[in-house]
């Protein structure tokens, strides 16, 4: 098995959402939660795809129901910058089957 191709500045292709993933999420999740002024029971990573910056964008679909999805776009800076995580863009109203793209 190859290893995954990382274009410098585009994204990834999609993956399926890791433990990894799942932790960033739910680090970003109170700032959603505060700029929807809405509460997610369910906050579920499905998927995801990576872009290196001067950092790090991670674009992660989140199931946050049965049939609803939010795409949040995080931002994790250089490790020597010591900086937490970011919640830089985020869409609601999407589906299961809507594909992760650049916003």
């Amino acid at each position: 098995m190859s290893a995954p191709t990382v274009m410098c500045g585009g994204p990834s292709e999609t993956r399926a959402a890791t433990a990894e993933i799942q932790a960033i999420a739910d680090k970003v999740k109170s700032q959603l939660e505060e700029k929807e002024n809405k509460k997610y029971p369910t906050f579920k990573a499905t998927e995801y795809k990576s872009q290196l910056v001067a950092g790090t964008n991670y674009f992660i679909k989140v199931q946050v129901a049965d049939d609803d999805f939010v795409h949040l776009r995080v931002f994790q800076s250089l490790p020597h910058e010591n900086k937490a995580l970011s919640l830089h863009n985020y869409q609601t109203n999407k589906t299961k089957q809507d594909e992760l793209a650049y916003f």
